[in-house]
């Protein structure tokens, strides 16, 4: 992994050739990555994995936006961040008028009936996030990490730079602080 963190160091510096170098070491975990995320959203998805990797390889790796990556962990926190703007994002659009707003598709299979508020249930989560953000930034990231970039505890406490025990307590934090903003006039599935 010196490979990545070498390579990290070039695209900081404006190397165009390390973008492309990086792409093929890290686009498996990133592949993994938006899976992951991919899991949670409804069936029938128009934005794939593969297209969700793409999306926000392009914005990490934009050389003429300056990048500053610590370390590998932070490289795929940011990952993870950029996967999160693209389905918050995708989910705005899809819930404006234009783009069939509160149409609903009807599927034939029963069994593959999903929740009618996913894509509510995730600007809803961006939402709580955000504010979470405003009174504890490292208690959001470590939500973004786990939930969104799909790490471990020990993983997401490495990236932080805290403590497994910090961690763990963070996360029993910012889960019960947004089961209760996600409660307060929010219907749908309290699984965050």
């Amino acid at each position: 992994m010196a490979d990545v963190t070498l390579i990290l160091s070039r695209i900081e510096h404006g190397d165009a050739e390390a973008a492309e170098q990086l792409l093929p070491l890290v686009y498996d975990e990133l592949r993994k990555l938006a899976a992951a995320r991919m899991a949670n959203e409804k069936p029938g998805q128009t934005l794939q994995a593969t297209a969700l990797v793409h999306d926000a390889y392009i914005r990490l790796v934009d050389v003429g936006q300056a990048q500053r990556w610590d370390s590998r962990g932070h490289f795929f926190a940011a990952a993870a961040e950029a996967m999160r703007r693209i389905l918050v994002e995708s989910a705005r659009r899809k819930s404006r008028a234009r783009h069939g707003g509160e149409v609903q598709r009807v599927p034939l299979d029963p069994d593959l009936i999903s929740h009618p508020h996913r894509r509510e249930d995730l600007l809803a989560l961006d939402e709580a996030l955000h504010r979470l953000e405003q009174v504890d930034e490292r208690k959001a990231t470590l939500v973004k990490l786990r939930y969104f970039a799909g790490q471990t505890m020990p993983e997401a406490a490495e990236v932080l730079g805290v403590s497994l025990a910090t961690a763990e307590r963070d996360w029993r934090y910012a889960r019960v602080w947004l089961l209760r903003e996600l409660g307060e006039g929010h219907e749908g599935p309290k699984e965050y």
